[in-house]
C-alpha cells in the first residue's frame, strides 16, 4: 500500500469493493470477512491454562475473562491487515453499526494493535454520499456495545455448554439448548399440546341467496332472536363459552327447505359504516421477515440473506435494526415518488412520523428502505438484480412508500333480512365494503397469518342497493356444517412475530435461531408450517422439569433487557454475568441448577401415554408405539413403527389403534429361492425394509394367511452355549421399492448383488456394480465410482463401466468437474474460479479449495458470485471440521498465551488484554513422539493383518485335505 493511505476495514469482501469506489486512492479498503476471532476450544487452551479456562474456554473465577484465539481460517487474513496497517497512517474501522459490528471492530482492534490513530466509521447505507458523510463524522469505539456482545457470547457459551450436555446423555447425542433457540422450541411444542388437547365442535347454519337487481349471498345468523352459534362461541374443550343456539344437521336442513318454500324475504335494516384504515410502518428486521415469509415464501434466513446482497450492494439501508424512523431525506423521497406515481391527494399534508417501541432502537437510526435520496423504482432496477433480490427489493419499496402516503377510507354496508320459515322468524346478514379512497392502498397491503375460524368472518362482497322494507327474492338455501378448529401451527413469518412480541432474542437472530431449530431435528417444516418431533417434545419436557427458569419465557425475555441495559450502559458486565451464572437473591444461578439436578428418568422422559396400552416413546432411531398386552403384562411389548411423516397432534387414539392393527408388513413370505431352498421374506427394520433369506420354515411353523407374516416358535430357554448361527444373507430394498410391492424376482437380484459387471481387459481385475451408503457405485479393486441411478446396478455394461473408468475421477477432467451448474470468477481470497456442482449430499459452492453446500429451500440459480464469496468466507471462518480419529498434535494449534489478569473488561482499552508471546518450539518433543507411536501402530496392525491371513490359509488347507 502506498506511503500515507488510510486503512478502511470492513466485514465482507462486496462490501470492501463497494466502499473502494467511493473513497478513491487515498483509502485502502480491506475486508475482514466477518469476526477473526472467538472463543478458544478446549483443545487449543494450553496446559498452563487449563484449569482456568479449560471447561468453557472462559475463566469464571476471574470476572468470566475470556479466552480468545483468531482461527485458523483467518490467520492469513490477520496477516493482510497486519502488512497493510504497516504502511497506513490511520485505520477507520467500517464494520457493521450494530453490537455484533463492534465487537468485530474490538477485535480488530486487540488483534492488530495499530500505532496509528484508529477512528470508528458508521454509515447504514452504501452510497456515495452516505460513506463520504461517515468519513467525516467519525467516533470513538462504544465499549458498552462492546461489553454487551461479548456478555451474549459468554452467556451462550454458559447456557449451552452446561445444559447441552444434559440432553446429550438423557435425550439423544448432538442435540443442542441455548436461551432463544430453547424458548423457540418450546412454543412450537406448546402450540402442538394446545392442539393436541383441542376438541372440536360442530355447528350448523344456512346459507341462501338474496336477489334484487342482484344476487348476493347471506348467512342465517338468528332465529326467533336467538343469536346462532359461531366458531368464537366455543372453547378449547368443545364446551360453549355464552348462551347461543346450536343447531344440528337435521335442523339445519329443515330450515332450509322452509325458506326456500317461503321464497321471500323483507329487508328491516341496512347499516352504513365509515371506516380509517393507516398505512404500516416502514420494514424492521423483525417485520421484513414476517413479510418475506407470508408474501414471497421466503425463510427468514434466505430474508436476510437477500437483504444482506442488497445492503452490500448499495440498493437498501441497513438491514439489521430495530428502528422504524426515516431520514427527512427518505422521507421526502417516499412522499415525492407517491405523488409522482400516484398523485398529489395521495400523501397527506404533514410527514408521517413512526416511533420505535425498541429500548434499544437507536442502535440502528433507521428502518430498512431504499437507499439514496432518491428512491430508484423496481423496474428501473429490475435488471441489476437477481429474481430473489428483485422481489425483496419491490417489497421493501413498497412498503416504505406506503408508510408516507395518505389513509385508505372505505364504507361497510350490513344488510338483515327477515324470512318467516315456517312460523320461525330467520335472520340473515350479508356485507360489502367499498373503498372510497384506496391511499396507501395504491402501492402496498399488508399480508396475514392464518387465523383459527377464518371461515367464520363474512366474505366480502358487492351489494346491490337496498332499503327497509324492500321484498327480496330467497332461492336456493343450503344447510352447512362446520367444525372448529384449533390454533394455526406456527409459521416462520408468525414464529419471528411472537418471539418479537414475547422480547425473546434479537430480530437479527431469529434467522439463525429457526434454523437451528430445524437443523437439530426439533421441527419439519409442512408448507410454511413449523410441525414439532417427538424429539421436541422429549428435549423441552426435560427442560421444563429441571430447568424451569432458563426456558421461561419472562425469565428469557429479562435476561435480553438486561442486556440492552448493558449496551446502554446501565448495568455492568461482570456483575450481572456473576449474578446469572452463581446466583442471587431473586435467582437461582445456572451452576447450582446443573449440580443439583438429580436423577432424571430418561425412560418416562422420552414416553408419552397415547392409549391404556400404547406408549410413544422416542429411541435412538426415533418414534414408536410401544404395546402393552394387557392380558400378559410381562411379556414383552410390541414395538409398531410410526410413519415419520405424521404430526404428533395426528397421532390421536383411533389412529394408534388403526397402526396397531394394521396388517404387518415385514416379514411377508415373498417365496423360496430356486438355488438353495431358502425362504425370502421382506422386512421393515428400523434402518429401512430389507430382504432376507431364511432357513426353510419347519412343518410345525405357522403362516398368518392374512398378512403372509411367519409366526415365530416360542424361543427355548437358555441352556449351554452353542456356537453362532451364521448369519441369514440380507439386502436393502431400493428407494424406489415398497415392502408392499416387491416380488421375489426383485427380492432375489438384490440379494444376488455385487453383481459382476465383467473383467478390465487391461489388468483382469474385476467391476461390481452395487449399491452403498451413499447410493449405487461400481467397484473395481480399491477404486469406486458413482452410478447416476440405482437401475444402472442391474443395467450397466462392461463397455459403459469401462467408460467411467476412463475418465478422471477427481479434478478438471473429471465427469463431475465438466458439469459445473453455474461458474462465476475467481474469488478474492483464493484467486480461483467458483463453481457450483452437484455432490452426493446436493448443490455446493466450491473454489478448488473450499467446499460449502448451499441450505436447504436455497435454489442453485438464486446464488450470485457475491453471495458464494460471502459462503466460501463464512465456511473459512468456521474452520476445518475435526477428524474423526485424527491424532491431537498440541504443538500444531498452539494459540498465543494470554495472561487472564491482563484484561480488563470493565475498560475497553486495546491494549489492555496484551497476550504473552509466542513460543513455536516450546513442544516440537510430543510431535516426535506422536509420529513415532503412529508408526508402531501401523507396523503392529500390519503384523497382525499377516498373522490373520496365515490363519486364514492354514484353514483353508484343513479344509482342501478333508
Amino acid at each position: 500500500m502506498a506511503e500515507g493511505k488510510k486503512l478502511v476495514i470492513v466485514e465482507s469482501p462486496t462490501k470492501m469493493r463497494s466502499i473502494q469506489g467511493y473513497l478513491g486512492d487515498g483509502y485502502e479498503v480491506l475486508s475482514s470477512v466477518g469476526h477473526i476471532r472467538d472463543l478458544a476450544d478446549k483443545k487449543d487452551i494450553p496446559a498452563a491454562d487449563k484449569q482456568a479456562y479449560g471447561k468453557y474456554s472462559i475463566d469464571v473465577d476471574n470476572d468470566f475473562d475470556p479466552y480468545y484465539v483468531v482461527s485458523d481460517r483467518k490467520t492469513k487474513t490477520v496477516a493482510e491487515l497486519k502488512r497493510a496497517l504497516k504502511t497506513a497512517d490511520e485505520l477507520l474501522l467500517a464494520t457493521d453499526e450494530d453490537r455484533e459490528g463492534e465487537a468485530i471492530a474490538w477485535h480488530l482492534l486487540e488483534t492488530l494493535k495499530p500505532k496509528v490513530p484508529v477512528k470508528r466509521m458508521v454509515f447504514h447505507e452504501i452510497t456515495k454520499d452516505a460513506i463520504q458523510a461517515a468519513i467525516g463524522n467519525t467516533r470513538e469505539l462504544d465499549t458498552d456495545l462492546v461489553d454487551a456482545q461479548e456478555t451474549r457470547r459468554i452467556l451462550d457459551r454458559l447456557y449451552g455448554w452446561d445444559v447441552s450436555p444434559v440432553l446429550w446423555y438423557k435425550v439423544k447425542t448432538g442435540l443442542s439448548a441455548g436461551r432463544v433457540q430453547s424458548a423457540a422450541t418450546r412454543m412450537i411444542v406448546e402450540r402442538e399440546r394446545e392442539r393436541m388437547a383441542f376438541v372440536s365442535a360442530e355447528y350448523w347454519d344456512v346459507e341462501a341467496l338474496a336477489s334484487s337487481s342482484s344476487g348476493f349471498k347471506v348467512r342465517l345468523v338468528r332465529v326467533d332472536g336467538g343469536q346462532l352459534a359461531r366458531g368464537t362461541d366455543f372453547d378449547d374443550d368443545g364446551k360453549l363459552k355464552k348462551a347461543v343456539i346450536i343447531l344440528d344437521e337435521a335442523k339445519a336442513a329443515a330450515l332450509a327447505l322452509a325458506i326456500d318454500a317461503a321464497g321471500t324475504g323483507t329487508v328491516t335494516k341496512v347499516e352504513a359504516k365509515p371506516g380509517t384504515r393507516s398505512p404500516y410502518a416502514p420494514f424492521t428486521t423483525s417485520t421484513m421477515q414476517q413479510e418475506a415469509g407470508r408474501k414471497l415464501s421466503m425463510s427468514a434466513k434466505q430474508a436476510m440473506s437477500v437483504a444482506q446482497r442488497l445492503y452490500e450492494k448499495g440498493y437498501i439501508t441497513y438491514m439489521r435494526t430495530d428502528s422504524v424512523a426515516l431520514s427527512t431525506q427518505a422521507v421526502q423521497a417516499a412522499r415525492s415518488q407517491a405523488v409522482a406515481l400516484y398523485g398529489d391527494s395521495a400523501v397527506p399534508l404533514k410527514p408521517r412520523v413512526y416511533k420505535s417501541k425498541s429500548k434499544n432502537a437507536q442502535e440502528a437510526h433507521e428502518a430498512i428502505r431504499p437507499s439514496g435520496e432518491n428512491f430508484r423504482t423496481p423496474k428501473s432496477v429490475a435488471a441489476e438484480l437477481d429474481r430473489e433480490e428483485h422481489r425483496l427489493y419491490d417489497l421493501i419499496w413498497k412498503r416504505t412508500v406506503a408508510s408516507q402516503m395518505a389513509d385508505a377510507k372505505y364504507e361497510t354496508t350490513t344488510v338483515t333480512i327477515a324470512v318467516d320459515a315456517d312460523g320461525q322468524k330467520a335472520e340473515f346478514t350479508a356485507s360489502g365494503t367499498v373503498y372510497t379512497f384506496k391511499g396507501f392502498l395504491e402501492a402496498y397491503e399488508e399480508g396475514r397469518d392464518e387465523k383459527r375460524n377464518d371461515k367464520d368472518a363474512d366474505e366480502n362482497q358487492s351489494l346491490p342497493a337496498v332499503a327497509v322494507g324492500d321484498d327480496l327474492r330467497m332461492s336456493d338455501a343450503e344447510a352447512k356444517g362446520h367444525r372448529t378448529t384449533p390454533k394455526p401451527r406456527f409459521t416462520e413469518a408468525s414464529l419471528v412475530k411472537a418471539l418479537e412480541e414475547h422480547g425473546i432474542g434479537r430480530p437479527s437472530t431469529f434467522a439463525s435461531i429457526i434454523g437451528t431449530v430445524i437443523d437439530r431435528g426439533y421441527a419439519t417444516k409442512r408448507g410454511q408450517a413449523l410441525v414439532p418431533t417427538w424429539l421436541a417434545f422429549s428435549v423441552v419436557r426435560l427442560l421444563e422439569e429441571h430447568f424451569a427458569d432458563l426456558i421461561d419465557y419472562d425469565f428469557t425475555a429479562a435476561l435480553e433487557d438486561d442486556l440492552d441495559a448493558i449496551a446502554r450502559g446501565e448495568q455492568k458486565r461482570v456483575e450481572w454475568l456473576r449474578s446469572f451464572y452463581y446466583g442471587s437473591d431473586s435467582h437461582v444461578g445456572l451452576r447450582q441448577t446443573v449440580d443439583n439436578l438429580g436423577e432424571i428418568d430418561a425412560r418416562a422422559l422420552n414416553s408419552t401415554p397415547i392409549t391404556e396400552t400404547a406408549t410413544l416413546r422416542f429411541g435412538k432411531y426415533g418414534p414408536y408405539l410401544e404395546v402393552a398386552n394387557p392380558d400378559a403384562p410381562d411379556e414383552k411389548p410390541r414395538i409398531v413403527n410410526v410413519p415419520e411423516d405424521l404430526a404428533p397432534d395426528e397421532l390421536t387414539e383411533a389412529k394408534a389403534q388403526e397402526l396397531i392393527d394394521a396388517p404387518v408388513a415385514g416379514d411377508r413370505v415373498l417365496g423360496t429361492n430356486p438355488d438353495n431352498g431358502k425362504i425370502v421374506v421382506v422386512k421393515d427394520g428400523r434402518f429401512g425394509p430389507y430382504v432376507q433369506e431364511n432357513d426353510p420354515v419347519s412343518e410345525d411353523a405357522a403362516v398368518d394367511e392374512a398378512t403372509g407374516e411367519v409366526v415365530e416358535a416360542p424361543k427355548p430357554k437358555r441352556g449351554a452355549k452353542k456356537d453362532a448361527a451364521p448369519k441369514p444373507r440380507t439386502a436393502s430394498l431400493f428407494r424406489s421399492m415398497s415392502v408392499d410391492t416387491i416380488d421375489l424376482d426383485t427380492a432375489l437380484q438384490l440379494l444376488s448383488l455385487p453383481r459382476v459387471v465383467g473383467a478390465d481387459p487391461e489388468s483382469g481385475e474385476e467391476i461390481t456394480a452395487q449399491n452403498g451408503r451413499f447410493g449405487p457405485y461400481l467397484k473395481k479393486g480399491t477404486d469406486s465410482r458413482s452410478l447416476e441411478s440405482e437401475s444402472q446396478i442391474f443395467d450397466v455394461t462392461l463397455e459403459k463401466a469401462l467408460e467411467i473408468y476412463s475418465q478422471p475421477k477427481y479434478g478438471a477432467g473429471s465427469r463431475r468437474a465438466s458439469s459445473a451448474l453455474a461458474e462465476f470468477e475467481a474469488d478474492p481470497v483464493s484467486g480461483k474460479p467458483i463453481r457450483i456442482r452437484d455432490g452426493r449430499f446436493g448443490a455446493y459452492v466450491t473454489d478448488g479449495e473450499t467446499n460449502v453446500t448451499i441450505p436447504r429451500g436455497q435454489k442453485v440459480e438464486d446464488i450470485t458470485f457475491e453471495t458464494a464469496v460471502q459462503m466460501l468466507a463464512d465456511k473459512r471462518a468456521k474452520g476445518p471440521a475435526p477428524k474423526r480419529g485424527a491424532a491431537k498434535k498440541p504443538a500444531a494449534k498452539k494459540p498465543a498465551a494470554k495472561k487472564p489478569a491482563a484484561k480488563k473488561p470493565a475498560a475497553k482499552k486495546p491494549a489492555a488484554k496484551k497476550p504473552a508471546a509466542k513460543k513455536p518450539a516450546a513442544k516440537k518433543a510430543p510431535a516426535k513422539k506422536a509420529t513415532a507411536t503412529d508408526a508402531e501402530k501401523a507396523a503392529a496392525r500390519s503384523a497382525a493383518a499377516k498373522k490373520a491371513a496365515a490363519t486364514r490359509a492354514a484353514n483353508a488347507a484343513k479344509k482342501a485335505g478333508s
